[in-house]
C-alpha cells in the first residue's frame, strides 16, 4: 500500500503507520492487492475543501473529507500493475473540531476520515440506511484491528 502526500506535507509517523494498517486491513477484506494499492492524501483548509465540496458535489459548505474513487466499479481493477485507487482530501481543522466535539483524539479522527474515505473508494456509500450501516460495521471493524475503537 503505498499513500502518496501533496508535495510539503507530511504524516506524523504514528498516524501513518495506523493510516497504513487500517487501509492493509480494509483492501483485504475488500480481496484488493493492498501491495498493488495506491491513494493520493492531501490535506486541506476548510476555505479549500469547501470550494472542493461546491465545485464537485454542489454543497456550497465546508466539509471533513472528500473521497474521489478512480473506479466506479471495483471490478473494473487492472490485474496487473499498481492501483490507484483514488484521492482523499482531509480538512485537519475540521478533523481536529470534531474529535474535540466527539471526545476523542485527533489522531482517531484523522484515521476514521481515512478509512471512511477508503471505503467511498472502495465502491460503499452512506446514502440508503442499509448502505450506511453496512459502511458503519466496515468502519469499526478497521478503527477495531488498528486499535482505535470505540
Amino acid at each position: 500500500m503505498n499513500i502518496y502526500l501533496e508535495e510539503g506535507q507530511a504524516l506524523e509517523k504514528e498516524l501513518e503507520d495506523k493510516m497504513m494498517k487500517a487501509a492493509d486491513f480494509l483492501l483485504k477484506k475488500e480481496n484488493v492487492d493492498s501491495d498493488r494499492a495506491e491513494i493520493s492524501l492531501t490535506f486541506v483548509t476548510k476555505e479549500e475543501i469547501k470550494e472542493l465540496n461546491s465545485m464537485y458535489r454542489g454543497i456550497d459548505n465546508d466539509t471533513d473529507v472528500l473521497s474521489f474513487p478512480q473506479f466506479e466499479d471495483m471490478s473494473m481493477l487492472p490485474e496487473e500493475g499498481e492501483i490507484c485507487l483514488g484521492d482523499v482530501v482531509i480538512c485537519p481543522e475540521k478533523a481536529c473540531l470534531q474529535a474535540e466535539e466527539y471526545g476523542h483524539s485527533q489522531m482517531r479522527e484523522m484515521v476514521y476520515l481515512f478509512v471512511h474515505s477508503i471505503l467511498h473508494l472502495l465502491g460503499y456509500d452512506h446514502m440508503e440506511a442499509d448502505e450506511k450501516a453496512v459502511m458503519r460495521q466496515k468502519e469499526e471493524e478497521a478503527m477495531k484491528e488498528i486499535d482505535l475503537g470505540r
